[in-house]
C-alpha cells in the first residue's frame, strides 16, 4: 500500500477526512452510494470485520508500525496518508480517535422486508437526530437483543462520523434502513408495533402481553417532543417505562436500553436465565 506523507490536510485525497461535509461524503465523492469515517483502531476493525470496503487510511507517523499496523495490512492496496500528530491534531475531533481514521465505503441498504424477514425484534427509531443518542441506541439495541433498526427519513444518519464512534462500532452489527412507509405497514411482516410514550391509554413496560409477541417493533421517538400523535395512533401498543421520584422521562438513549432489555424475545430471555442458572454472568 502507498504511504503518501501529507503537509497539510487539503492535500489531494486527503480532504475526504477533513474539507467535506457529513452531507457531501454522502453525495459528492460516490453519488450511487458514498462514504463514510470511521474513526480509532477498534472500530475500524469491526468495519472490516463486517465487510466494509476500505478506500483510505490516515494516522499518525507513529501509528503506521503501532495501532494501525494490523488494519493497514487487512486493507490491502489503499493509500494511507501520514503526518504530525500537531497537523492532524487540527481535525474536529482527532484526539478522541487514536490517531487513525479511515475512509469506506458505504452499502447499498437493505428493503424493510429483508430487514424484517428474519428478527423478531426490531426498534423504529423515528425523528432522533442528536447523533450521540444515534449511536447510543445501535450500542443498546446490539448489545440486547435487537435484531434490526428501522429509520424515518427525519432520523439522523447511522453512519455519521460521531455516530459511528459513539456506537463503538455497533452500526455494523445490526442490518438497518430508512423506514419510507406507515407504521402499520410492519404489520404485514408479522409485527405488532409498541410506541414509548405517555399517554392515557398506555401499559407498562412490565405488563406480559409484551414480551408474548412473537415479532415487536419499538418504537422510540425524538429527545423533546417524543413521538407524533399520528404514531401513537397508529400504534398496536402504547407502552410506558414506570418512573419513581416524580420523574417524567427518561433521555430516549436511555429509555432504548430499558425497553430493548425488557421487550427481549423470548428466546433469549430463556438464554439469559440459563446462562445465569450456570453462572455465566458472575
Amino acid at each position: 500500500m502507498p504511504i503518501i506523507e501529507i503537509s497539510s490536510l487539503t492535500h489531494p485525497g486527503a480532504e475526504v477526512f477533513s474539507t467535506l461535509t457529513e452531507a457531501q461524503l454522502r453525495n459528492r465523492l460516490e453519488p450511487a452510494r458514498g462514504i463514510f469515517i470511521a474513526e480509532s483502531p477498534k472500530v475500524i476493525k469491526v468495519a472490516l470485520n463486517a465487510g466494509y470496503e476500505p478506500l483510505a487510511l490516515l494516522c499518525e507517523h507513529n501509528h503506521i508500525t503501532g495501532d494501525a499496523a494490523d488494519i493497514i495490512k487487512s486493507c490491502g492496496d489503499i493509500p494511507v496518508y501520514t503526518g504530525s500528530r500537531k497537523l492532524l491534531a487540527t481535525l474536529t475531533g482527532y484526539v478522541l480517535t487514536r490517531g487513525v481514521l479511515c475512509a469506506m465505503r458505504r452499502r447499498m441498504l437493505p428493503s424493510v422486508e429483508e430487514v424484517c424477514r428474519e428478527a423478531q425484534r426490531i426498534v423504529v427509531i423515528d425523528g432522533v437526530v442528536d447523533t450521540t443518542n444515534i449511536g447510543a441506541i445501535f450500542r443498546s439495541a446490539a448489545a440486547l437483543g435487537i435484531d434490526a433498526v428501522l429509520l424515518t427519513r427525519n432520523s439522523c444518519d447511522p453512519l455519521n462520523r460521531r455516530a459511528v464512534r459513539v456506537s463503538m462500532g455497533s452500526v455494523f452489527l445490526l442490518p438497518w434502513t430508512w423506514l419510507d412507509g406507515s407504521l402499520s405497514g410492519l404489520n404485514k411482516y408479522g409485527f405488532r408495533t409498541a410506541a414509548m410514550a405517555l399517554s392515557d391509554h398506555s401499559i407498562s413496560i412490565d405488563d406480559p402481553v409484551l414480551t408474548a409477541e412473537p415479532k415487536l417493533a419499538i418504537v422510540m421517538g425524538t429527545e423533546g417532543d417524543g413521538l407524533p400523535h399520528e404514531t401513537i395512533t397508529e400504534a398496536d401498543y402504547v407502552v410506558r417505562i414506570p418512573m419513581s421520584h416524580g420523574v417524567d422521562s427518561l433521555n430516549v438513549a436511555a429509555a432504548s436500553a430499558v425497553a430493548f432489555w425488557q421487550l427481549r424475545a423470548q428466546g433469549l430471555r430463556e438464554t439469559t436465565c440459563l446462562a445465569k442458572g450456570n453462572k455465566i454472568f458472575d
